[in-house]
């Protein structure tokens, strides 16, 4: 027990393999870093600063591309450097930051992607009603409900698992610090935060995808009455890539959070945890935004705009 008092940091997981390997992975992710960022500012610049598009679909899709970009930078830039520099080492607090980061950025994520599923279920199903569905005054009191109940989501897990003893080890085996890799690390009973873990998982992660499950069915059977031609192309293309995105979000989630903390992770549990942290924050800005005709006529006409002065 005196060893956990005194535990001032942690030493998270390092790419297995030679050094070169290494450097590979932080230059890759790097990389991917910086396309992320720049597709998701780019989303938030244009839908900003054109008019045209200051509509709730817009609104929800400017708040997406802004949290994508603080979701990706929690982990992707330390865990590059630390790749890159051959460090291992995170002071505690910088650990608990993590978590309550991951935690928050990845419950809003999964709010706003639902709430963007019910902006296109108003939009196709309901477009008479729509304007009154998702008025102006809902979309900002639910963005602000989403970040509210995210900052106690966040906070009540993290304050719930840092609570915990650490007398195991302070080898995190994982690249950046979660609740999974830091509940084996601990020596007392982690069986109530584990159960936190499912009830809350299942409730708020499970209930999200169920609702966008039963939104995109709506949907289809509502597309497939469209008569054959660019609506119905154009509405497929972005539910499909939509709901796959999704699936792998919360897939990967779920395998994580909710493995038992007795089993040992490795190489799978840190590819896991990279889909869930990565793959959402780089393809939804193609999906919602770059293959939408309306951003790239916006994109096309704010970049001449720069050119021109």
């Amino acid at each position: 027990m005196s060893n956990s008092t005194m535990m001032m940091d942690f030493l998270l997981m390092e790419i297995p393999g030679m050094r070169g390997l290494q450097v590979f992975y932080a230059m890759f992710f790097s990389l991917v870093y910086l396309v992320t960022i720049m597709g998701n500012l780019i989303i938030a610049a244009v839908t900003t600063l054109d008019k045209s598009l200051h509509t709730p679909m817009y609104f929800f899709l400017r708040n997406l591309s802004i949290l994508d970009s603080c979701y990706i930078s929690v982990t992707v830039p330390n865990s590059c450097m630390n790749s890159l520099l051959g460090t291992r080492s995170i002071s505690k607090a910088g650990c608990e930051a993590q978590v309550f980061l991951v935690l928050f950025f990845g419950f809003v994520e999964v709010l706003f992607l639902t709430i963007m599923a019910h902006d296109r279920f108003a939009a196709i199903c309901r477009p008479l009603h729509y304007p009154v569905i998702m008025s102006p005054c809902l979309c900002v009191h639910s963005t602000l409900a989403a970040v509210l109940s995210g900052i106690i989501y966040g906070a009540l897990h993290t304050i719930n698992t840092f609570r915990l003893p650490f007398c195991h080890s302070h080898a995190v085996q994982q690249l950046f610090c979660d609740i999974p890799s830091l509940l084996m690390l601990s020596c007392s009973d982690t069986f109530g935060n584990q159960i936190a873990n499912l009830v809350s998982a299942l409730l708020i992660g499970g209930g999200c995808f169920i609702y966008i499950i039963k939104s995109y069915i709506h949907i289809f059977s509502t597309v497939l009455r469209f008569p054959v031609g660019a609506e119905r192309k154009k509405a497929f293309s972005t539910c499909v890539p939509h709901i796959l995105v999704v699936s792998v979000f919360l897939s990967s989630s779920f395998y994580v959070y909710l493995r038992p903390s007795t089993m040992s992770a490795g190489v799978k549990d840190m590819v896991m945890s990279m889909c869930y942290s990565v793959i959402p924050t780089l393809f939804n800005p193609i999906i919602y935004s770059l293959r939408n005709e309306q951003i790239k006529y916006a994109i096309r006409k704010l970049m001449a705009r720069i050119f021109y002065l």
